[in-house]
């Protein structure tokens, strides 16, 4: 299992990604459910970490992958593939 600090350079590391070449999608970092607490002192423990860190995973693969067949229909022209 990964440590708190593993997790947090991931976490760190795909927000990053993310800014640099996604500046778009950084907008979306701030509205995921799991960055708005329910309890008035979330507990951060390596499990939250890790669900969030997969959170971010799924958005960025998500949009990289709809990015990419919008960039192919375009060069295809057909609409799909």
């Amino acid at each position: 299992m990964e440590t708190e600090e593993e997790i947090n350079a991931k976490i760190l590391k795909i927000t990053m990604v993310i800014q640099e070449n996604y500046p778009e999608l950084s907008k979306y970092l701030n509205e995921m459910p799991i960055t708005i607490p329910i309890d008035s002192r979330p507990e951060v423990n390596v499990q939250n970490l890790q669900k969030y860190y997969e959170t971010l995973l799924d958005l960025f693969r998500n949009y990289v992958a709809e990015h990419q067949l919008n960039y192919i229909n375009q060069r295809t022209g057909t609409g799909h593939l």
